[in-house]
């Protein structure tokens, strides 16, 4: 996913072999330090020949080969969730700056932190909510239900959101980008609604440019809580029903409860979704001063300039190198 949406840009792509070391049992751990080797043969060969006069890292394993070979590099650390990982506390051992999403992340290091929040593309911020509404073929006197499941999809959302699809349709419009490991179910499900509920369903598997148009129109949003939910959300002050992912340790829970604890968002665990999804979504669209109360508690958490100040970070760090 990501080498498609780099490549969608006009960047320039590369790779690196890497491999985690952390909780791998002992047959795949010499294969994984073999691998790790290879990345940093490999670091090394693109840090001659690209010379960079700064590193920029967001995590995960795939960076610690990079973050061998140009230790004598000036780095900046990105941390895009608010509890950083195992990757993500290693990698800050070579960062000469960290920045974060939230002042929350700040406890986890004991160094060289900056708040910027989590940068947007400038595509999403050109959105308007009518202009939205009529990208997407949308009426303007019903309201929006975004559901949304990351890149891949989230499994366990469509399953239950799919069967309760005419339940939904009668409260409010549903735009639900699905992913593309259900879009073959979803196609069948919309194709057996009636044509009135047909006309409120609007599925799609991905959306790349029309993405700021599907957070611009909603109402509330129905979503897994990745790293991108801190900074989307706030920026469109969208009230959220969060399902943080249940398998991917710990992240998506704090980020969830980051963002609930604030009153910006509701959150639902995984287990309990088809139980409490109608129920909590029927009480959201009939209680519009609640929704407005998640709306302003989510708009006052956004950082419209984090992208910029990322940047700028950057920028000065890689004027330091000799």
């Amino acid at each position: 996913m990501e080498a498609e949406l780099v490549k969608r840009e006009g960047i320039a792509f590369d790779t690196i072999p890497a491999a985690g070391l952390h909780g791998v049992g002992l047959r795949a751990l010499p294969r994984n330090v073999s691998q790790l080797s290879k990345g940093v043969l490999a670091s090394r060969r693109i840090l001659r020949e690209f010379k960079p006069d700064v590193l920029f890292f967001t995590g995960g394993y795939v960076a610690g080969p990079m973050a061998l070979a140009g230790r004598r590099i000036p780095t900046l650390l990105y941390v895009p969730d608010i509890e950083p990982g195992l990757a993500l506390k290693s990698l800050a051992r070579f960062a000469d700056r960290i920045a974060v999403t939230a002042e929350d992340s700040q406890k986890y290091f004991s160094r060289k932190v900056v708040v910027t929040g989590y940068p947007l593309r400038a595509d999403l911020m050109s959105w308007t909510k009518q202009k939205a509404l009529r990208a997407l073929e949308l009426d303007d006197d019903l309201p929006v239900l975004l559901v949304v499941g990351g890149s891949k999809g989230a499994r366990s959302i469509n399953q239950v959101i799919v069967p309760n699809l005419p339940t939904l349709l009668d409260m409010a419009q549903v735009v639900h980008i699905s992913g593309q490991l259900d879009w073959e179910a979803v196609q069948t499900a919309r194709a057996g609604l009636t044509s009135a509920h047909r006309t409120r369903y609007h599925a799609f598997p991905y959306l790349h440019e029309e993405m700021g148009a599907a957070l611009a129109s909603a109402d509330l949003v129905l979503a897994r809580a990745g790293a991108s939910t801190l900074g989307e959300f706030p920026f469109f002050g969208l009230p959220a029903i969060l399902i943080p992912y249940p398998y991917a340790w710990r992240y998506q829970k704090v980020n969830a409860d980051f963002l609930a604890q604030r009153g910006a968002a509701v959150i639902i665990k995984d287990e309990l979704l088809e139980n409490e999804l109608l129920p909590v979504v029927k009480d959201l669209f009939e209680n519009p001063s609640k929704r407005q109360a998640m709306r302003t508690a989510m708009k006052s958490l956004a950082r419209v300039h984090a992208a910029r100040a990322i940047a700028g970070q950057l920028v000065e760090l890689g004027g330091q190198r000799p």
